[in-house]
């Protein structure tokens, strides 16, 4: 059976990269195949990626508190490279300043990512939102 293809990373400028990792070896734990890009990864470089290697997320980290401009059009990108049906995810730090959390997810939410998790989300939460949308998707950690 196929295992799900996840795509990780930090957006941007973004070197903090500890959380991404920890993520990472927990969605490898999890039984997914895992596309661990790193830090300071441009848009295009996780979109290459998920085409190369067929995948079926695209998880993005941002904590330096520039996602909203860093992941502007990504959903658009996606689209333009025949991802129409890919889940995104984001999470982080991903605006600066205190904002009510329900006006940033929103903003995300409109530009096309499928869930956007506040600083502090566990990853048991995100892997248990992942597990559950990709199910509904027809894949899964062995699908």
């Amino acid at each position: 059976m196929r295992r799900a293809t996840i795509v990780t990373g930090v957006i941007g400028a973004d070197t903090h990269i500890v959380g991404n990792r920890i993520l990472s070896i927990a969605l490898e734990d999890a039984g997914y195949r895992v596309v661990a890009l790193g830090a300071l990864t441009p848009a295009a470089d996780f979109i290459r990626a998920a085409v190369e290697t067929a995948a079926d997320a695209i998880l993005v980290s941002s904590l330096y508190g520039q996602g909203e401009l860093d992941c502007r059009g990504f959903r658009d990108l996606c689209i333009e490279a025949g991802l129409d049906e890919i889940l995104l995810y984001i999470g982080g730090n991903l605006v600066v300043g205190k904002q009510p959390w329900p006006e940033v997810e929103q903003r995300f939410l409109d530009m096309g990512f499928d869930r956007a998790f506040p600083p502090g989300t566990r990853v048991e939460a995100a892997l248990t939102q992942l597990a559950a949308d990709l199910v509904l998707r027809g894949s899964g950690p062995a699908a």
